[in-house]
């Protein structure tokens, strides 16, 4: 299935109340259309609670390949942490972790031991406005996470669909198991590109999209044919059990902070 009508849908919202509800309740039984898949994906984070996830990110570059792992945590609304590591690794010295309650951030780097803590980046104002085009409106999120990363992505799709997949040629082209979940499988060719590198027409991205969530399971960028990015979960629980101090922070001992 194929369509290459620009999607411009990721604010379009439905609030009931005081409670945001996904406004495509699930997905047919059939392969959706691209179209359809945005409109679900846009509201993966309302479709549950809490959530424990876990990416592995691989990537080449001319230093060689490299691998990083993103543990994310997050409890609506406005609770969640990242901790960035090495796959395999135990966790002690060269880790970071960003956390937030909605109101304020606080992140440390270990390797470094340094810190910074400041209220959360404001977003900008009035872009909700009805009567602004699809494309200048954006996703606000429930609870928020690292703006430009995986985790951010793979949680709150919508900016993506919207500003990524949807200029380009989209297919759905089958489903697969990612992380012992059905996911529907998306290729996108030639979108649009900031970095020159990719900005040619043999770049693609192929995504997996978790067939009850929404959430973004697997994103892979591929040019010429090679994979240069290559980034999974590996792990993931909806509506998990979360202890009760999994969003206590203290900077340790030491910590040099930065502001």
């Amino acid at each position: 299935m194929t369509d290459t009508r620009i999607w411009d849908r990721a604010a379009l919202t439905v609030q009931t109340g005081e409670r945001r509800v996904p406004a495509v309740a699930a997905l047919p039984a059939t392969l959706p259309t691209p179209t359809e898949l945005f409109d679900f994906m846009r509201d993966a984070e309302l479709r549950f609670a809490t959530l424990r996830m876990r990416i592995v990110e691989r990537t080449t570059t001319a230093r060689g390949e490299d691998a990083v792992q993103m543990d994310v945590l997050l409890r609506h609304p406005a609770h969640a942490k990242v901790t960035t590591s090495r796959p395999g690794q135990v966790l002690g010295h060269d880790y970071e972790v960003w956390i937030s309650d909605g109101d304020l951030v606080r992140t440390y780097a270990a390797a470094h031991k340094l810190g910074t803590q400041r209220p959360m980046r404001n977003r900008p104002r009035g872009l909700g406005d009805p009567d602004f085009p699809g494309m200048s409106r954006v996703y606000v999120p429930v609870t928020a996470l690292p703006m430009e990363t995986l985790p951010d992505t793979f949680v709150h799709p919508g900016g993506y669909c919207q500003n990524v997949l949807a200029t380009g040629r989209c297919t759905v082209t089958g489903t697969d198991l990612v992380a012992g979940r059905e996911a529907i499988l998306l290729e996108c060719d030639h979108p649009r590109a900031i970095e020159v590198a990719a900005d040619r027409p043999d770049f693609k991205i192929s995504v997996a999209v978790d067939r009850q969530l929404g959430v973004i399971l697997r994103l892979v960028e591929t040019i010429g044919g090679g994979a240069n990015r290559d980034a999974e979960v590996t792990d993931i629980g909806p509506d998990a059990p979360l202890p009760p101090a999994a969003f206590d922070f203290v900077f340790p001992t030491g910590t040099t902070m930065l502001y």
